[in-house]
């Protein structure tokens, strides 16, 4: 299987541009509304068993679970009801940017990567469609979930026997991108290891020995350039500057 990326610069009409500047405010609420869910209930472990804070304290139940990825997508089925600037963006958008927002907390676990922090408005800068539709690429345009056709600047030719798996759209200061995950179901074999094998020392006599026996003498590059330094460096001290 090859996968490959391809980034082409979007050419939306106005009101598509205002559709995505109102889903990544969507996309920065939910990412918020999530963290601060999730730092609420680690605060809430934080306090001692015996004493609280006198200027403010997290009070949760201790029967409530750690929320996960699974519970917040569960909550945020309900909350695009209730809201109606979560429900006009596409449902996986939103899922995808819980899914960011989990991601960061794997990376803090496992990697040793800080606490995760609040979006701004600058910092949220793409959303990610996971699933596309039957058919989302033609010439010079790409179909997005939700939007319809939206043009593109194609500056090169997307090979055959690639499907369009996903697409984040992007913002720049230069204007909208969109970054096309295709992937090929082309099987590509493991090169097996032939040949035999070789050992390679690096030494201060010899520049380089093999295990084979062969013997490699230094360079000495700068030895053997030395004479045309010095004379280049004589001519050049012997120009004058011009003014």
């Amino acid at each position: 299987m090859i996968t490959r990326t391809y980034e082409f610069k979007l050419k939306p009409t106005l009101e598509q541009v205002s559709i995505f500047e109102s889903w990544l405010v969507a996309c920065r609420k939910v990412y918020n509304y999530a963290l601060a869910e999730r730092k609420a209930w680690v605060n809430s472990r934080k306090c001692e068993i015996n004493a609280c804070s006198i200027q403010q304290e997290y009070i949760i139940s201790a029967d409530t679970n750690r929320p996960t990825f699974a519970t917040q997508c569960r909550a945020l089925t309900q909350a695009r009801k209730d809201f109606e600037e979560l429900g006009l963006a596409h449902v996986h958008v939103l899922q995808e940017t819980l899914k960011r927002l989990e991601n960061a907390f794997v990376a803090m676990w496992d990697r040793g990567y800080g606490f995760p922090r609040f979006k701004s408005t600058r910092s949220m800068k793409s959303f990610n469609f996971k699933q596309m539709g039957v058919k989302p690429l033609r010439k010079s345009a790409v179909k997005l979930p939700k939007i319809g056709w939206v043009k593109m600047h194609q500056s090169r030719e997307i090979l055959d026997g690639f499907e369009l798996k996903q697409v984040r759209v992007v913002r720049r200061a230069s204007g909208w991108y969109a970054m096309l995950v295709l992937r090929s179901d082309v099987s590509v074999p493991d090169v097996q290891p032939h040949g035999e094998p070789l050992g390679v020392d690096l030494g201060l006599e010899k520049f380089l020995a093999t295990s084979a026996g062969q013997l490699i003498a230094r360079p000495k590059f700068f030895v053997s350039l030395q004479s045309k330094l010095k004379s280049l460096q004589r001519k050049m001290k012997n120009q004058k500057k011009r003014i």
